[in-house]
């Protein structure tokens, strides 16, 4: 792949699946996009809308596929994946539109096209969340590869983070560091013996998001399971679709666990995920503590709440040499917080 340049879809590919919180089954098609159009969703179980004269999303009979499906302010049935957009993160990533359309559940598919570099893709969905499939983005990753890739004509743009940005919220902390790619340092903490490893250091470039990251499930535990049912949430859940810890702390799936450390790498996969919703690949070395889809929403709105923390840049994102250690990052403010764009003590260095 040219990463300079865009990429989308050589061809239309379609799956279903459960949805994760509603439990409806859902219809998807992963459809080509023009340049610049970004991730857009589509709610094609919505009855279309008439805006100027133009029914929602069709044009002269047909969709209109030369960028968002008629891109027109004021289509309710289109919701960009932006992070401006993200509306709910209750248990997962919601996005919704002026109109008051949303999406759930998106994070998965956000974190395989990052992994598979794909920059512009229209998402037809027939219902309100994007199915769960096995709880993990593998199943999405294989579906783009099915479907191919293509380049575009444009360049790519990443966001670069110029300096240091962080949240502080008492047990939770998360920050943004300048580097010349995208690199994840993680530490979780749940009460279960279960849950062993706890931290890890992902670098994401050259393939590793396929490599280490994908096949990670989503996790939850038995002794939540009726509060979340009760919330409307986890309609769908089962062990066919999520890591399950029973009320003695063993994993109830058969066959266990897919990593030693999977309930950290799938942490990491939401990351991914989360942070796609930028528009593109971010130039930053991402380290959290006891983080997830909120603090992740909160971080991007500190970092585009000040110009001064961020830039376009069309530099293609470069490996890790080796991990920071959490010690250096969180005990070191003053080191880190005057750095300059991709020097950064520790030689953060890595890509989606």
């Amino acid at each position: 792949m040219n990463t300079k340049q865009q990429h989308t879809l050589k061809n239309a590919i379609n799956c279903s699946g459960v949805a994760l919180h509603s439990g409806v089954k859902v219809a998807m098609c992963l459809r080509p996009a023009a340049a610049d159009t970004g991730i857009v969703f589509h709610r094609t179980d919505l009855d279309p809308i008439v805006v100027d004269g133009v029914v929602d999303g069709v044009v002269d009979g047909t969709v209109d596929r030369g960028g968002l499906p008629a891109a027109r302010s004021g289509i309710a049935t289109l919701v960009p994946a932006r992070w401006d957009t993200v509306s709910d993160t209750v248990m997962s990533t919601t996005i919704c539109n002026d109109a008051g359309v949303k999406v759930a559940t998106i994070e998965h598919l956000m974190a395989a096209l990052a992994g598979c570099g794909i920059d512009n893709v229209v998402v037809e969905l027939a219902g309100p969340e994007v199915p769960i499939m096995d709880g993990s983005s593998a199943p999405f990753v294989f579906l783009i590869e099915c479907a191919g890739l293509e380049m575009q004509q444009a360049p790519r743009r990443s966001v670069r983070v110029l300096r240091r940005v962080e949240i502080d919220e008492g047990d939770r902390r998360a920050v943004l560091l300048p580097s010349d790619g995208f690199s994840v340092s993680l530490e979780i903490e749940f009460d279960s013996a279960a849950i062993v490893e706890k931290s890890g250091f992902f670098d994401l470039h050259n393939g590793g998001f396929k490599r280490d990251i994908c096949r990670a499930r989503t996790f939850g535990f038995e002794r939540e399971v009726s509060r979340l049912m009760d919330l409307g949430l986890a309609q769908g859940g089962s062990l066919d679709n999520a890591v399950v810890v029973g009320r003695d702390d063993e994993i109830m799936n058969e066959g266990g666990l897919r990593y030693c450390d999977e309930f950290v790498r799938h942490k990491v996969l939401d990351c991914v995920g989360d942070f796609y919703l930028v528009g593109g690949p971010m130039l930053t070395h991402f380290a959290g503590q006891r983080t997830g889809h909120a603090s992740n929403n909160r971080l991007l709105r500190k970092l585009f709440s000040d110009p001064a923390n961020w830039e376009y840049s069309h530099e293609v994102p470069q490996p890790s040499t080796e991990p920071m250690e959490h010690m250096e990052i969180w005990d070191r403010p003053s080191k880190m917080s005057g750095v300059i764009a991709g020097k950064i003590p520790g030689k953060i260095a890595a890509t989606a």
